[in-house]
């Protein structure tokens, strides 16, 4: 089989005519041509770190939707499913993307628990480390997330990164705002990667001490433009990933559209799209075709590169995806699931008044990181929500044993009625909602409770949902009905006066510990900075 069209060519670093010749599912010879043929040939999209989990929906649905944006192959940590069901969660992961020809290249999540400060499904410990690590379908350990824990020696930590560097894996990092000795101590242990940089001074010192950045552009978090630039000063070090990614996102773009806009931007062509190709597959030693001959014929046709509109997608000489029409059925596998809790009442939620001043958790539109707010709790016997000054309930529910809520306060939603809650909760995925009322709060839970899993909206008598019958994360509908169901719920919730542009999704990581500055656990406020609790009433 022949194909034509212009050639990008990332390693001459230059586009011209040319002829593909593929066989067996492989590049046999790239010769130059006159005739241009249509649309610009180049290397599959690989997304360099993905929870495809967050998209709540099974890695084969997430494989429809992706050929259609030219993505053939994806880094992905199934960390969420592996704090929620374990072993178990990781080969559902790693089955259910072998039904598509999308090319997943799966990690061994190394902080499973995320922390010790909250109620998970799982336990991963080394020698479970060890036994995923030797398998060939587990290609690195994934973000250490516990960086005090690499700092200051934990045994266990410092085993599982010794376990991936005795077996040649990299270990990919998460260390969010770390700078100076204790960042060298982290990148030290082993750490060759990062993808929680906000501003380019943190990202530019982490190069320096031989770290790789992916840049990530996710649906709450986005970092792209503030790093943009290090594709003038260190192209060589940088990957794109969106790390997570909603289902309404992903039905629009994914890595493709970051391609566009940075090469639209005037940055260097060949060194974008080898951020998105190249630099991954070497990093962590993928199986991707590189457009080479004797390589697996994995690569795209687009339109332009700065609209990066798909026309064709091929895998492994196969033709995957055509103007529009994707080329292969996937069928979901069981559910499987473990919720475990019983439904709250209004009453469960009430904070009685303990002290003249409280913690309050300021949240940021597009952010993951979080402030901490001190107010005054007033002068009631109760502490109540105040929408007048966007002070709302926080409540956490472990979903994994009954056991009493967490409460606390936030402030950045802007909610002005009623409540939402979702069982998509990082990284523990316990139910976390936030309402203006005890109220809407309970029934927005107890919705969750009786689905096992899922999102809901509750106001003025009024409850909608979306079920997620794969550990309470996941759907195992297609990604178009996820979506639609998603933004339904989510235009909800922005009629309801929040101004998140994302609420489901920055919702979700008020519960994500590791990220400072202020969280909240099933167990209570935790202070990430300081990386331990601390109590709602200040003294």
């Amino acid at each position: 089989m022949k194909i034509q069209g212009k050639l990008v060519d990332i390693y001459s670093r230059s586009i011209f005519p040319a002829e593909i010749t593929i066989g067996n599912g492989l590049i046999v010879s790239v010769k130059k041509k006159e005739n241009n043929g249509i649309g610009f040939i180049m290397p599959g999209l690989v997304d360099a770190h993905v929870h495809i989990e967050s998209s709540m929906i099974t890695p084969g649905a997430f494989a429809v939707s992706a050929v259609k944006q030219g993505t053939t192959s994806v880094v992905s940590d199934p960390h969420e499913i592996a704090n929620v069901m374990g072993i178990a969660g990781i080969n559902y992961m790693i089955e259910d993307g072998e039904k598509s020809p999308v090319k997943f290249f799966f990690g061994a999540p190394s902080c499973v628990p995320a922390t010790n400060f909250e109620e998970s499904g799982a336990y991963i410990g080394p020698e479970e480390i060890r036994k995923l690590l030797s398998d060939k379908n587990i290609k690195y350990l994934s973000e250490m997330m516990n960086y005090p824990g690499v700092i200051y020696g934990d045994e266990e930590v410092i085993e599982k990164i010794n376990i991936a560097k005795k077996l040649k894996k990299p270990v990919d990092g998460h260390a969010p705002g770390l700078r100076g000795e204790a960042l060298k101590k982290y990148v030290d242990a082993g750490i060759s990667t990062d993808h929680e940089c906000s501003y380019l001074e943190e990202a530019l010192e982490k190069i320096s001490l031989g770290m790789k950045i992916l840049i990530r552009e996710g649906s709450a978090a986005r970092n792209l433009d503030a790093l943009k630039d290090l594709y003038i000063t260190n192209a060589e070090s940088v990957m794109l990933c969106s790390d997570d990614l909603h289902p309404e996102m992903l039905e629009n773009r994914h890595i493709n559209k970051l391609v566009a806009l940075l090469i639209s931007e005037g940055y260097d062509i060949f060194d974008v799209i080898r951020s998105a190709t190249i630099n991954p597959a070497e990093h962590y030693k993928l199986e991707a075709g590189l457009l080479k001959p004797g390589q697996n014929a994995d690569f795209i046709i687009v339109d332009s590169p700065e609209e990066m509109n798909v026309i064709e997608t091929w895998i492994d000489g196969r033709k995957v995806f055509e103007r529009g029409n994707v080329l292969f059925d996937y069928e979901p596998g069981e559910e499987i699931n473990n919720f475990n809790c019983s439904k709250i009442r209004p009453g469960d939620l009430k904070i009685k008044n303990a002290g003249k001043s409280m913690r309050i958790i300021g949240a940021f539109n597009g952010e993951l990181l979080t402030s901490e707010i001190i107010k005054s709790s007033g002068e009631g016997a109760f502490v109540e929500t105040d929408t007048e000054v966007d002070i709302l309930k926080l409540v956490v529910k472990d979903r994994y044993k009954n056991a009493p809520p967490a409460t606390g306060f936030i402030n950045g939603f802007g909610l002005k009625k009623g409540a939402f809650a979702s069982s998509v909760a990082h990284d523990s995925h316990n139910i976390i909602a936030a309402g203006t009322n005890d109220k809407d709060i309970a029934k927005a839970i107890n919705e969750i409770v009786k689905l096992k899993g899922g999102l809901a909206v509750s106001s003025n008598e009024k409850i909608m949902s979306l079920p997620l019958n794969i550990g309470g994360i996941m759907s195992n509908k297609p990604c178009s009905e996820v979506a639609a169901n998603y933004l339904r719920l989510s235009d909800e919730v922005k009629n309801m006066g929040c101004t998140m542009s994302a609420p489901f999704m920055t919702l979700s990581f008020m519960a994500l510990l590791v990220i400072p500055d202020l969280k909240l656990s099933d167990r209570g406020l935790f202070d990430g900075r300081k990386f331990c609790p601390v109590p709602l009433f200040v003294e």
